[in-house]
């Protein structure tokens, strides 16, 4: 009863998910100060040196291994500022993203899912209150400040507000590479059913090529291709006369050829690992190993940006961007825990009729079969940054294939649900206006 009352104020939610991140703030103030186990993220750190340098009239690439937009140095400038409280400046405006991005989840849920409050802030809280997304944010994840961004194109693509949808994919892009995946089920999902041009006899059946791409190139879809590449140039062109090659270098081109295998989850982790060592002297550096790592972005792509689009983009679009997001992450040759936020974003609209939902034997396996991959592959990790022993063969290797397995049959599950929907399912439980 009490637990029912609570889903039935959002003012209790939204209280209780401040509230956590607030007290996981505070714990981690206290973990770095007193534990050699620092609970601040060390790309926190990259962050704040970055904007250290933007600060002294520098580049942000001044500090290694910055990887970033120069927008993100620039949105936790703060962080330079004489006081202790300032540091964690940027841990507190991820969190604030973290909870905007529940609001937001929350309102879609509402209007285009037909949710009553109750229910919508049930769905909603499986991000507002979850601990793993709380401890990302406030450990110092931009990723929580992406999730406002993303939820925020998928809130403007169901309204019909194509100007806003193309400005926010454009400027999302910039910010993170990957959601340029969301262009192509936007542009598919918006055709003449989701403009009412069909059902006001406007578009007519076509029988030439010519005629068919006059209908797919309706308003909605130029005007989104036109307002999204506006953004993405301008923010661009502003950041490469700013900062010059090192810009271009370190923001897109390095994660062309990125060979990270710390924190790894990926399959490709040992390959990475082998590739990222010393060659032995007269050994040619030009080895299969680099070649198949290079081609690793093919089935990701592919599978992501292409076959999940064009087979679900009409059934359902937010369980279609849940699909491409997480068939990229799983097929990605970096896989870390922040990258999980990229998908347990979309997660409140595709539960609510899921299988994992629906069956609770196939939901809690799911779920226990996903935690302990993670857990078998910590464990391996543990041994060797923290014993020194060196578990990559059979241990760590052995660990990211049953990730990734784990991770596959998940995908099928979604992408299974989401094709017995039928067309525009989303549209259809709209309320009226």
């Amino acid at each position: 009863m009490a637990l029912s009352s609570f889903f039935q104020s959002q003012r209790a939610v939204f209280s209780a998910s401040i509230i956590l991140r607030v007290v996981f703030l505070l714990y981690g103030l206290w973990q770095d100060a007193n534990s050699p186990m620092k609970y601040t993220d060390i790309d926190y750190y990259v962050f704040t040196d970055a904007a250290r340098f933007i600060s002294l009239g520098q580049s942000p690439y001044a500090r290694d291994t910055y990887r970033y937009t120069p927008l993100l140095a620039w949105l936790i400038y703060p962080t330079v500022w004489p006081g202790k409280f300032w540091f964690s400046f940027g841990k507190i405006l991820f969190a604030v993203g973290d909870v905007a991005a529940g609001w937001m989840m929350f309102r879609i849920l509402k209007e285009y899912r037909n949710m009553r409050d109750e229910r919508a802030l049930k769905f909603a809280s499986i991000w507002l209150l979850n601990p793993m997304v709380a401890t990302i944010s406030t450990r110092g994840s931009s990723e929580g400040l992406l999730g406002v961004f993303v939820t925020a194109l998928l809130w403007a693509v169901l309204a019909k507000r194509i100007v806003v949808a193309g400005f926010l994919l454009g400027f999302a892009v910039h910010f993170k590479i990957y959601p340029f995946i969301y262009a192509a089920s936007i542009v598919w999902w918006l055709d003449g059913n989701k403009t009412g041009q069909e059902e006001e006899g406007k578009l007519q059946p076509s029988t030439s090529l010519l005629d068919q791409l006059l209908v797919f190139l309706n308003p909605q879809r130029i005007a989104l291709a036109i307002y999204s590449l506006l953004t993405f140039v301008a923010l661009n062109v502003v950041m490469y006369i700013m900062y010059g090659y090192p810009f271009l270098e370190h923001s897109y081109f390095y994660h062309l050829i990125r060979i990270d295998h710390r924190h790894n989850f990926s399959p490709y982790n040992t390959l990475l690992y082998l590739n990222s060592s010393p060659k032995p002297i007269g050994l040619d550096s030009n080895t299969s190993s680099f070649e198949l790592e290079r081609l690793a972005f093919l089935p990701q792509l592919l599978l992501s940006a292409v076959f999940i689009p064009l087979v679900l983009a009409k059934k359902d679009l937010p369980s279609t961007m849940l699909a491409q997001t997480f068939a990229f992450v799983t097929f990605n040759k970096v896989c870390t825990s922040q990258y999980f936020l990229w998908y347990m974003m979309f997660l409140p609209y595709y539960l609510p009729d899921s299988t994992l939902l629906r069956s609770p034997s196939i939901g809690i396996t799911a779920l226990v079969f996903w935690v302990l991959g993670q857990f078998a592959w910590l464990q391996q990790g543990f041994q060797l940054e923290f014993n020194g022993h060196s578990t990559f063969v059979p241990g760590l290797w052995a660990s990211g294939i049953l990730f990734f397995l784990v991770n596959a049959v998940i995908l099928a599950v979604i992408i299974s649900d989401t094709r017995a929907k039928p067309d525009s399912s989303i549209r259809t439980a709209k309320k009226k206006s």
